[in-house]
This record gives structure tokens, sequence and C-alpha cells, in this order.
């Protein structure tokens, strides 16, 4: 997976939310509200080139004391959101 350029995780009234930026991204009509979590996990993923749910999974065990089996399983729900969301690509 890819993050799509153009959507930054911006801070609006105390909530990051990601927003939309630029020509390409100008039909984007979703608000995509981030908690604590989510949020780490974008900006780290939108300084690599690509990335998996395992991926994910690692950098929450890293950051977060979580077990690595509950940190796959909703790093792979958080990836499928993203998808759905139309924030990255396959």
């Amino acid at each position: 997976m890819k993050a799509k350029k153009g959507f930054n995780l911006r801070e609006v009234c105390g909530e990051q939310i990601i927003v939309a930026e630029g020509k390409e991204n100008i039909d984007f009509s979703n608000i995509i509200s981030m908690n604590e979590s989510s949020a780490y996990l974008w900006k780290k993923v939108q300084q690599m080139e690509s990335f998996t749910a395992d991926e994910l999974a690692q950098l929450l065990t890293e950051q977060y004391e979580v077990e690595y089996e509950v940190a796959l399983k909703d790093a792979t729900t958080l990836a499928g959101q993203w998808v759905e969301a139309g924030i990255v690509e396959l």
C-alpha cells in the first residue's frame, strides 16, 4: 500500500483530521478523524515509499504497549479503512 499524495494530517479544533490538498483531490468530500495511534501511523506512512499491515503493526508495538497479534488485527482494519476512504492505494 502507499499513501496518496495530497492527504495531510492537520489539527483542527483539537482533533486530528485528514485534509485533502491539491487539484487532484478536489472531489474529496470525506472528513477522516484520527485518534492518537492512527495519526501516529499516518505520519509514519507518509514518510514511507510503501507499507504493509505488518509494518504498521510493528510500528504500533514499538510505540505502544500492545501485543503484536492485537496490533496486526488493528493495523489490518485501519489499512482497509484507509483504502476504502481513498487515502491510500494498493
